[in-house]
């Protein structure tokens, strides 16, 4: 299941593997903590390659998250990242 959160991501962004992540860290942190307070659970960032992605754990199944059309978007980790 990908699910697409609807507030803009108006950050810098690079494409590893197919997959829009955010750019620098430090955007990458800002967007944790927007959607740890919309899941009301904790979410971290995690480096892949030259990219950064938001980690979490939502009813028990870990989640990753990029960009996908300037949203965040749930990705598929089995798709070639890790």
């Amino acid at each position: 299941m990908n699910s697409i959160f609807s507030a803009s991501v108006f950050d810098a962004t690079v494409i590893v593997d197919g997959h829009e992540l955010f750019k620098g860290q430090g955007a990458a942190n800002g967007w944790a903590e927007k959607l740890s307070r919309e899941l009301e659970v904790p979410v971290s960032v995690r480096k892949i390659r030259t990219g950064w992605v938001l980690c979490g754990t939502v009813d028990g199944e870990e989640c990753v998250w990029g960009v996908y059309g300037q949203r965040l978007k749930r990705l598929d980790i089995a798709a070639g990242l890790g």
